[in-house]
């Protein structure tokens, strides 16, 4: 397995050709519109403004900046210490987490393949595991080194918990309906939280080459902290918009899920990440995501057959995981 850390810091001076986009998804030829800024979002302010704001970015974006959320700048240093951390191991005792997805095994150390020549391969390397609820949490795929790493992260998925039960009730708000609909309709307490560092390696030909290609979450929500090197654009009008490094901002992305409960009120952002020439771009992404067996579909409170009739169909979510990672229509 060829990582791309490894190639990255080969003293590579071009692209290998599998990792070239084609000429209209280079960022050269598709660069952001200036100009534009994302909504930022202090959940210090008063309940009805924020819940008007989260409404108005969730329906016009599907993606916001959240400020004064309550987890400490100290905290997110200390996630992203320990990630750089493992991510600074020798490869060998990297490659003992390796995953492999081609088996089920999504879980641990990997680099996204392609399923045929044809495919281009992103510039990323990435960690992913299981964070919450506990019986679904396999600590023994977790990095040992640093050995801080566990503690670390179980305080942030504790905040997240609470962040993304905020958020939650924020957007059923929005809707018009009771503060938990929707995180019941997405599994209660059992919501699953999945953590993904992105380890994007310094680029020989940036302008050719994409960290991550355009795409939407299937999560519910994704709150992700950046390192300081910019490269998140999310898709707005037509067009990409560049999204601009804040510290200590949690990053909110809309994904799939509250698409199809809202019936479409809230989108699915569409996003990609670009890379850099120079300098290391890293990003910890949480997944909040219902588990397999719940059933999504709009809530029930915003359909009915004549004036709003249903937009998506009602499936469980290892059915629509199953459509969407093989390219099936929904």
């Amino acid at each position: 397995m060829q990582r791309v850390q490894a190639l990255a810091y080969a003293g590579l001076n071009e692209l290998p050709a599998q990792f070239i986009r084609p000429p209209t998804e280079r960022p050269e030829n598709s660069k952001p519109i200036s100009g534009v800024t994302v909504p930022v979002i202090s959940l210090s302010q008063p309940r009805h403004v924020i819940v008007e704001e989260v409404y108005k970015a969730c329906s016009e974006w599907g993606f916001f900046l959240v400020t004064d959320h309550g987890i400490s700048s100290a905290l997110i240093q200390q996630l992203q210490e320990v990630g750089q951390q493992f991510f600074g191991l020798p490869q060998k005792e990297k490659e003992a987490y390796a995953n492999d997805p081609a088996t089920g095994k999504f879980e641990g150390y990997g680099t996204k393949m392609t399923k045929n020549l044809d495919e281009k391969v992103e510039w990323v390397d990435y960690f992913f595991h299981v964070m919450s609820p506990k019986a679904k949490t396999n600590y023994d795929i977790w990095p040992k080194h640093p050995h801080t790493y566990r503690e670390v992260t179980e305080e942030y998925n504790k905040e997240m918990l609470r962040v993304t039960n905020e958020l939650l009730d924020l957007l059923s708000e929005g809707l018009g309906v009771e503060g938990k609909v929707l995180k019941s309709h997405l599994g209660g307490e059992d919501i699953e939280l999945e953590m993904k560092i992105n380890m994007y390696p310094p680029c020989p030909q940036p302008q050719l080459a994409l960290g991550v290609e355009p795409h939407t979450d299937m999560s519910a929500l994704t709150i992700l902290v950046p390192n300081d090197v910019p490269g998140l654009h999310v898709w707005k009008d037509g067009n990409w918009a560049a999204v601009n490094y804040l510290p200590n901002a949690l990053f909110v992305h809309v994904g799939d899920q509250i698409e199809v409960l809202s019936n479409g009120k809230y989108k699915s952002v569409l996003h990609r990440s670009i890379v850099s020439k120079e300098r290391m771009r890293m990003s910890w992404a949480v997944f909040a995501a219902p588990p397999h067996e719940a059933l999504i579909g709009p809530l029930p409170e915003l359909v009915n057959d004549d004036q709003k009739p249903p937009k998506y169909s009602t499936k469980t979510f290892a059915e629509y995981r199953y459509r969407k990672f093989n390219k099936l229509s929904q």
